[in-house]
C-alpha cells in the first residue's frame, strides 16, 4: 500500500500550504512519525506535515496517494526525481514545478504555474489548468526543457511560454499566448486556441488539431501539406490519456514564424 495523506479538516485550515520537499524519494525510507514531523510551510509559518494531514500505509514503494481537498496545497511534486503522486481531486500551483523524473497525476484540476520549469517525467491532469502551464518562471530564460504535460481539460494564457524542450498537450481550449516565446519543444492543442499564438517564438511548434487561429502578421505562409509525424504523435499522446477530437484527415496549413525572432519556428492548423 503507498503512502496515504489525508487532509485533517483542512476547511477550517490554513489557506495557503507549501508542500515542498515531500516527494516519493524524499519519504520512502522514513516510517509514519517521521514523517509526520516533516517540515511543511502553513500560511508562511513552519509546521509539521501531521498537524495537518493523516499519513497513512508504506511509502517504500515510492508512491504517494493525496486523498482529499488538496486545492489549497501548493508545489505539490515539486523537484519530483523518481516514483508517483496520484492526487485524487484538486491541487494548488506550482504542482509538478521543477520535476525532473517519476509521474505526477491529478484527477480534477491544477492552478497556475503547473510544471513550471519541469525537466523530465510525466505530468497528467484530468481537468483544467491555470496559466504558465509548462511555463518559465518569473525572470528565467526556459521553462519546461524536457518530459510530457497531458491536460484533458483547458489552460489558461501562456500555456509553455518559454518551453525549451518536451511536450505540452491540452485537450480543450487554450488561452492567449500559447507558445510564447517558445525556444523548442511541442505544444499541442485539441480546442480553440486564443489571440497570439506562437507569437515571439524561435523554433519548436504549436500544432492547434482542429482550430484556426488567427496568425500573428510576423508569420509567413509556408505549405500546405499531409505531415506524417501527425498521426504518430497522436497515438504516442493516446498512450498517455490525450483523448481530443481527432485530428482532420485533410492537409494541414504551415506558417513560419516569429520572423522577429529568426522565423524558424511553426504554427500548424487544418487548411
Amino acid at each position: 500500500m503507498p503512502l496515504v495523506l489525508t487532509p485533517l479538516a483542512i476547511d477550517r485550515g490554513p489557506l495557503s500550504i507549501d508542500f515542498s520537499g515531500i516527494v516519493p524519494h524524499t519519504v520512502r525510507d522514513l516510517d509514519r512519525a517521521a514523517i509526520a514531523r516533516l517540515p511543511i510551510r502553513a500560511d508562511g509559518r513552519l509546521a509539521q506535515l501531521g498537524e495537518l494531514f493523516a499519513p497513512a500505509g508504506d511509502p517504500c514503494d515510492e508512491a504517494i496517494e493525496c486523498r482529499g481537498d488538496f486545492s489549497r496545497v501548493h508545489f505539490l511534486g515539486a523537484a519530483m526525481t523518481s516514483g508517483r503522486i496520484d492526487v485524487a481531486g484538486d491541487v494548488g500551483r506550482h504542482a509538478g514545478a521543477g520535476m525532473a523524473g517519476g509521474t505526477l497525476a491529478i484527477a480534477g484540476s491544477a492552478g497556475d504555474w503547473l510544471a513550471a520549469e519541469m525537466t523530465g517525467g510525466e505530468v497528467l491532469v484530468g481537468g483544467s489548468v491555470g496559466h504558465n502551464a509548462a511555463a518559465a518562471l518569473p525572470g528565467s530564460q526556459f521553462g519546461m526543457r524536457g518530459g510530457l504535460v497531458v491536460v484533458r481539460g483547458s489552460a489558461g494564457p501562456l500555456a509553455g511560454a518559454r518551453m525549451r524542450r518536451g511536450m505540452l498537450a491540452i485537450g480543450g481550449d487554450c488561452g492567449e499566448a500559447a507558445g510564447f516565446e517558445l525556444r523548442a519543444g511541442t505544444v499541442v492543442i485539441g480546442g480553440r486556441v486564443g489571440p497570439r499564438a506562437g507569437i515571439g517564438m524561435r523554433r519548436g511548434s504549436v500544432i492547434a488539431l482542429t482550430d484556426c487561429p488567427s496568425v500573428p502578421p510576423t508569420f509567413r505562409r509556408g505549405a500546405t501539406w499531409h505531415p506524417a509525424f501527425i498521426p504518430l504523435l497522436l497515438r504516442r499522446l493516446e498512450r498517455a490519456g490525450f483523448t481530443p477530437a481527432r485530428a482532420p484527415s485533410g492537409p494541414w496549413q504551415h506558417w513560419h514564424g516569429d520572423a522577429l525572432t529568426g522565423g524558424r519556428g511553426e504554427l500548424l492548423f487544418p487548411a
